[in-house]
């Protein structure tokens, strides 16, 4: 019996030890982990790649940035392998990614438009934010900004031109001010306009402050009401409407103003998710991922927040006990 006994207590001890090695909490993540980006997150996810691959030096970063709504349609519509999505618009995520092949939503940092420009700019020295919508009137100004159809920054920049217009009270500058803007100036994503605005090619850009703040650029800031920061104002945003492309050719849809919210996910069909889970929960590590956005000029949100209950419940263990629910 006491050879038995023996065996049975070794049995179970081989069998919790291979229990505990299988089990992913145990694993260190590894292996290539693709994420898709916002073109105004590159800064920081770089910063985050360095970090994150020293604490776990067995995984490799690839990343992808563009514009938000152009990487969902990527994946939704061409079918490319991803692990995670990071929005610049958190409204893609629910609206392209959601229930298909994701799951769940979580905000976790906000923004502002504001009006670049460089020493090099046409009136830099005279721009500010009572004359601002005089001087991209001027004949002798190029500016411009991201396309709306491909990246938030484009429809949250011509939004911030209508609201310009209703809080001013001057009807018609919305079309005053795109009449002096060629289309050749509206660039597939707004990381785009600082290559140009450096080089001289061109004089203003419109941009998110940080986007502003990383590459060192002048800018012009607006009030409240016109640069989409402060959720209070959310009923005055929603009065800015601009029409874009839909999912299939030959279809558009309108898109109401809202305060600038970033969002993340984990594609449920993820290819490491072991790896996508521990940067998500870098990325909302108060002292993470959220510390070098606060850093790079980008006010995080902390705690990180989802929609609903069931939202928080859909996503994995180790990450729903980072966010709090929030309507």
């Amino acid at each position: 019996m006491e050879i038995v006994a023996r065996f049975v207590n070794a049995s179970l001890l081989v069998a919790l030890l291979a229990m505990v090695l299988a089990s992913p909490a145990a694993a260190e993540p590894s292996g290539k982990l693709i994420i898709f980006h916002a073109g105004s997150l590159s800064v920081p996810f770089a910063a985050m790649e360095k970090a994150f691959e020293a604490k776990y030096p067995k995984v490799d970063i690839l990343r992808e940035a563009g514009g938000s709504t152009k990487l969902a349609r990527t994946i939704t519509e061409l079918g490319k392998p991803a692990d995670i999505m990071a929005s610049a618009d958190y409204e893609v995520i629910d609206k392209m990614l959601i229930p298909d092949v994701a799951s769940w939503n979580a905000r976790f940092a906000t923004n502002q438009i504001v009006l670049c420009y460089t020493d090099k700019s046409k009136h830099a020295g005279e721009i500010n934010a009572q004359n601002w919508a005089e001087i991209l009137q001027r004949p002798d100004v190029v500016w411009g900004h991201s396309d709306p159809n491909l990246d938030p920054a484009g429809y949250r920049s011509l939004m911030a031109i209508q609201l310009a217009e209703k809080f001013t009270g001057q009807a018609g500058l919305y079309d005053k001010i795109l009449a002096n803007r060629p289309e050749k100036n509206v660039r597939p994503k707004s990381v785009e306009l600082i290559s140009m605005l450096e080089s001289g090619n061109m004089d203003y850009a419109w941009e998110y402050m940080s986007v502003a703040v990383q590459h060192g650029l002048k800018f012009v800031s607006f009030d409240d009401h016109i640069n989409l920061s402060n959720y209070k104002m959310e009923s005055f945003y929603k009065t800015a409407v601009v029409k874009v492309t839909g999912s299939k050719p030959g279809e558009f849809q309108e898109l109401k103003g809202g305060s600038i919210t970033y969002g993340a996910t984990m594609l449920k069909n993820a290819p490491n998710p072991a790896a996508a889970e521990a940067f998500l929960a870098y990325l909302f590590d108060p002292e993470g991922g959220l510390k070098i956005l606060k850093d790079q000029g980008q006010p995080p949100l902390s705690p990180v927040t989802v929609a609903t209950e069931e939202m928080k419940k859909a996503m994995p263990a180790s990450l729903s006990g980072l966010v709090s629910v929030v309507k």
